[in-house]
């Protein structure tokens, strides 16, 4: 993301000589810390998403290069860490940044203020950053984030992998968890979805798997949203982020966690699969689709509440508590973002995180902002300027622009920015902030809550 329009700034620092570039590693971790000559005093930590399991570790200082540039083009610095590991990387994200914090003030200068910043699972560690570290920061953006929690997320990656399993492909040797061959078993789920994907009843049943976890009925930013009673249509689309996108998850990267957390730590004991889907944005989806195909629903929710459940090793299930569920003890301002059809990171984390702020009695320190687009942290340079405008905003001033805050005022900010910035896949894209609530998240869990043996 290209961030490129002027922002309010930090009382100015004292000037350096010339701007910095460090770079290097702290143990495993390599880091990317970029200082402009004229630096205000702000330093925006940016926490990098998910790397798969063994991919290639990375130390991005922001979003892209363009976001780099424009920061120190006006006097902002930057920095981030690659973390010690890729996969899961909750506790050496946390440990990684505040290590990298540190090094910066030995080598760089204290800052008279840090903005942590993140997309996807990195969205996720900004939340956490705050939260653990509360003194460190000033602010936060968690972008695109799991804002659910780690036990929130997994457990709704297992009621997806066990819907699947028990209503298309019962007979299979797939795996749920203590998975011994992750690319097998994610190549054996999608064999059996390619088959469920031909027949309608086959389709009835994957928009079933997919209201128990509220997938999103759109995938493809360049095209409109199908139409709310489009059921055929918003069916593929939650199939494509079943087979291209979210299985990749429950039925291989899974294996990951496990490893990290000494076992299993997600269950689905004592779920209502009938309650669960009459609480799903999906309902009216998959009654039509089932009514179509002939199938008896009822049949197959009894089948879902009867299977043989899993139970969560408690040891596992308090690492993943640990790393990390959100308890709503916010002390600076947090400012969010997501788009309203983002498969990977369901829109209600946001409502999963809010309800956690609210119940911690935090809620004047939220805000949270919605962009009407498919896809995952599929905001436009354009977008993302107004947000942390406004972020900066409320920390210049020390309270919330709450009409600077609403839709029509975050487009005309985009707008503003010009038709370079507004731009997504390498079309022009009108500024899409938009009034959105996003349905109660599925299994919420916060931090705290018992894990069930």
């Amino acid at each position: 993301m290209v961030l490129i329009a002027g922002c309010t700034q930090a009382a100015p620092a004292p000037a350096q000589a010339a701007p910095k570039t460090l770079t290097g590693s702290i143990g495993a971790a390599a880091y990317d810390i970029e200082v402009p000559s004229s630096w205000n005093g702000t330093l925006f930590l940016y926490s990098h998403g998910y790397v798969p399991p063994g991919g290639p570790k990375f130390a991005a200082a922001s979003p892209s290069v363009d976001a780099t540039a424009w920061l120190l083009g006006h006097h902002f610095a930057a920095a981030g860490s690659s973390y010690s590991s890729t996969g899961w990387a909750l506790p050496d994200a946390f440990g990684d940044q505040v290590a990298l914090l540190d090094f910066f003030e030995k080598h760089v200068g204290k800052p008279q203020r840090v903005i942590a910043w993140g997309t996807s699972l990195g969205g996720m560690v900004t939340a956490g950053l705050v939260q653990l570290y509360p003194g460190r920061f000033a602010a936060a953006m968690p972008m695109c984030g799991v804002l659910s929690g780690g036990i929130a997320t997994w457990n709704l990656e297992l009621d997806a992998a066990y819907a699947f399993r028990t209503l298309l492909a019962p007979g299979s040797s797939l795996q749920l968890t203590h998975i011994s061959d992750p690319a097998a078993n994610l190549q054996l789920a999608l064999d059996a979805f390619n088959q469920a994907a031909t027949t309608a009843a086959g389709r009835a049943r994957l928009a079933l798997v997919a209201a128990l976890i509220d997938l999103p009925g759109w995938f493809d930013p360049r095209q409109p949203e199908p139409a709310p009673n489009d059921f055929a249509a918003r069916e593929a689309a939650q199939g494509q982020w079943e087979s291209r996108v979210d299985f990749t998850f429950a039925f291989r990267y899974r294996a990951d966690l496990e490893l990290r957390a000494g076992g299993n730590p997600s269950w689905n004991t004592g779920v209502d699969y009938s309650h669960q889907l009459s609480t799903s944005a999906d309902r009216d989806e998959v009654n039509a689709l089932y009514a179509a195909a002939g199938l008896d629903l009822q049949a197959d929710l009894h089948a879902l509440n009867a299977g043989v459940r899993v139970a969560a090793d408690p040891a596992a299930g308090a690492y993943l508590d640990r790393n990390i569920s959100f308890d709503g003890q916010l002390s600076v301002p947090v400012l969010t973002m997501h788009t309203t059809g983002d498969g990977l990171v369901i829109p209600p984390n946001e409502g999963a995180y809010a309800n956690a702020v609210n119940s911690a009695g935090n809620s004047a320190l939220l805000r949270q902002t919605f962009v009407h687009r498919a896809g995952h942290c599929a905001f436009t340079e354009a977008e993302t300027v107004a947000a942390v405008q406004a972020l900066l905003k409320r920390l210049d001033t020390g309270r919330w622009d709450d009409a600077a805050l609403q839709p029509a005022a975050l487009n005309a900010a985009a707008l503003a920015q010009g038709d370079l910035e507004n731009v997504f896949f390498g079309g022009a894209a009108t500024p899409a902030f938009v009034d959105f609530s996003p349905a109660t998240y599925p299994r919420p869990f916060a931090r705290g809550e018992s894990i069930p043996g």
